[in-house]
C-alpha cells in the first residue's frame, strides 16, 4: 500500500504523514457556533472530516478526535467588534443566550448522526472551559505577548514575528483585523486581537476574570481546548479555508507565544460551498439547512454529494447535482443488493486490483472523487461477471462484497449495511425512503391544514410504528429513522 500523503496549508506541499506518537494521531477540527440550524456548508466540513477520520482508523491509527463547540465569543464581525452571535439570536427568539447553544448544540449533532458522520471522541463547549482560557491569556501577559487596555485583553502582534505564515498575511498593513473595522482607541496596533473582552452594560454571557468581569474573544477557546485535550504540539488541525485569516493564524500566534512550540504539524481546510458561484452561508442569506434538505433527500444522498467533489475543491449546489448523485447511489445499492441475491458460480473477479486504486486514492490527500471512480469502476465490472452465464464463486463474492463494504460503507459511509440491502430500503423502482417519506409529510401537512389533528396524528403514530420518528418544529418536520 501506498504511504498517506496529506496537503499541508502550512508548507503549502503535499506531505508524507506520521503522527508525533507512532500509531496515535491527535486531531483538532474547528466546530459549529451555535446559533442556527446547520446547512450545507457545515456538511461539507463535517463529513470530509469523518472520511480523514475513517481513513486514519482503517490504516489501524488510534485518533483522539476533538471537535470544539464555539457558544460563546464569536462576534458577527469575525474578529473583534459587532455583537456575540448566539447573544443577538438569543434576543432575536426572547430566550436565554445558553437555550439558544443548547438546542442549536442538539440540532447539530442530530444532523450529523443522519449523515453518518461519527460523533467526536470529545466535543468541549467555550463556556466549559473559561478557566483554560483565563490561564492561557495569563501566560500570554507574562510572557510579554499580551497587554490589558480599559478591561480588554489583546495580543500584540508585533510581539510573535512567525503571525500570518499560515495565511500568506505577514503584510502588518494588511492584517488590520481584514480591514472590516477601525482601528480600536483602546489597541496599541489595529493588528492586534481580543483575547478578552469587557463586557458592557446589558451584555448577558459574562464571567470574572483578573481584568474583570467579561468574556473571551473567539480565538483563544480553539488553542486552549486543543492543548487541553491533545498536548501542546498535535497531528491535524481542521477547518474551513475561511477560517486561515483570522481565526487559525491568531490560534498559532496564542499557542506557540505561550508554549515556545510548534501548534500544529498538519494544518488542512476544506473549500466552502457555492450558490451560482457564490459561498453559502448564513449572513448571505443563501444557504439551505440541512433540515430543509433531508425532507426532500435522504441524507445519505447528502453525503454522496459532498464525497463527490475533493474536500479541498469548492462543491457547488443544485438540486439537479444531488438528483444526479440521488440516481448514481442508488445504481451501486442495486448492484449491492444483486451481489447479495446472486447464487454461487464459478467466475472470477480481481478485487485486489480495485482494493489497491482505492487505497492509492485516498492515501493521496483522501481523494474522494477518485476513490468513488474506483468503487463505480468496480461495480460496472462486477455488473459483468454477474451478467455471464458462470456467475461468482463464493470466494468471489465474499471478496468483492468485503470490498464495497470496507471502502464504500466503513470508510466512506455511503453504502448502506447488509441488512438494510437486504430488507429493500434504498427502494424499488428508483425511489428511496426519503422520497416516500416525503410525500406521507406532505399528506400530514395537509390533514394539520385541514385541522384534522387525529389523522395528523394518526399518521405520526404508524409512522412511529415502522421506526419513522417525526418531530415538528418552527422550521417544519423532521424525520429520524430509529436503528436497532
Amino acid at each position: 500500500m501506498s504511504s498517506l500523503h496529506i496537503y499541508n496549508s502550512l508548507t503549502r506541499n503535499k506531505d508524507l504523514f506520521e503522527p508525533l506518537m507512532p500509531g496515535v494521531v491527535s486531531m483538532y477540527v474547528c466546530g459549529p457556533t451555535v446559533y442556527g440550524h446547520s446547512h450545507l456548508g457545515h456538511a461539507k466540513s463535517y463529513v470530509s472530516f469523518d472520511v480523514v477520520v475513517r481513513w486514519l482508523r482503517h490504516l489501524g491509527f488510534k485518533v483522539r478526535y476533538v471537535q470544539n463547540i464555539t457558544d460563546v465569543g464569536h462576534l458577527t464581525d469575525d474578529a473583534d467588534e459587532g455583537e456575540d452571535k448566539i447573544q443577538r439570536q438569543a434576543s432575536k427568539e426572547m430566550v436565554d443566550p445558553m437555550e439558544i447553544a443548547q438546542a442549536y448544540t442538539r440540532s447539530y449533532f442530530e444532523d450529523m448522526d443522519r449523515l453518518g458522520v461519527l460523533r467526536p471522541n470529545i466535543a468541549p463547549t467555550a463556556t466549559g472551559h473559561i478557566p483554560e482560557q483565563i490561564a492561557i491569556i495569563e501566560r500570554l501577559i507574562d510572557k510579554g505577548h499580551a497587554y490589558e487596555s480599559n478591561g480588554n485583553i489583546y495580543f500584540s502582534v508585533e510581539s510573535f514575528p512567525g503571525y500570518g505564515k499560515l495565511s500568506g498575511r505577514t503584510d502588518q498593513a494588511a492584517v488590520q483585523s481584514g480591514g472590516r473595522v477601525e482601528q480600536r482607541s483602546d489597541k496599541r496596533s489595529p493588528s492586534d486581537f481580543a483575547l478578552w473582552k469587557r463586557a458592557e452594560p446589558g451584555h448577558i454571557m459574562k464571567w470574572p476574570s483578573p481584568w474583570g468581569v467579561g468574556y473571551p474573544g473567539w480565538h483563544v477557546e480553539c488553542s486552549a481546548m486543543a492543548m487541553k485535550y491533545l498536548g501542546e504540539t498535535i497531528d491535524i488541525h481542521g477547518g474551513g479555508m475561511e477560517n486561515k485569516f483570522p481565526h487559525h493564524d491568531c490560534e498559532i500566534a496564542q499557542a506557540e507565544a505561550a508554549t515556545g512550540k510548534p501548534f500544529v504539524r498538519f494544518w488542512m481546510h476544506n473549500n466552502m460551498v457555492t450558490v451560482d458561484g457564490v459561498k453559502m452561508g448564513k449572513s448571505l442569506g443563501n444557504f439551505i439547512t440541512l433540515k430543509e434538505l433531508f425532507g426532500t433527500f435522504d441524507p445519505m444522498v447528502i453525503r454522496f454529494f459532498i464525497l463527490q467533489s475533493h474536500y479541498r475543491s469548492p462543491l457547488d449546489f443544485s438540486n439537479a447535482a444531488i438528483k444526479a448523485s440521488q440516481s448514481g447511489l442508488e445504481k451501486l445499492h442495486e448492484t449491492a443488493r444483486r451481489l447479495l441475491e446472486t447464487r454461487p458460480g464459478s467466475g472470477t473477479l480481481d478485487v485486489g486490483s480495485f482494493v489497491r486504486k482505492t487505497e492509492e486514492a485516498l492515501n493521496d490527500d483522501f481523494n474522494t472523487p477518485v476513490a468513488i471512480s474506483v468503487i463505480f469502476e468496480f461495480a460496472k465490472a462486477l455488473n459483468g461477471a454477474l451478467d455471464r452465464n458462470e456467475g461468482l464463486s463464493a470466494d468471489a463474492a465474499a471478496e468483492a462484497m468485503a470490498y464495497l463494504e470496507t471502502f464504500a460503507g466503513k470508510v466512506l459511509g455511503i453504502l448502506r449495511s447488509r441488512e438494510e440491502l437486504e430488507a429493500g430500503e434504498a427502494g424499488d423502482g428508483g425511489e428511496t425512503l426519503a422520497d416516500v417519506i416525503s410525500v406521507v409529510l406532505e399528506l400530514r401537512k395537509d390533514a394539520r391544514a385541514r385541522k384534522d389533528f387525529a389523522m395528523s396524528d394518526a399518521i405520526r403514530d404508524l409512522l412511529l410504528a415502522k421506526g419513522i420518528e417525526l418531530k415538528d418544529t418552527r422550521e417544519g418536520t423532521t424525520w429520524t429513522k430509529k436503528r436497532g
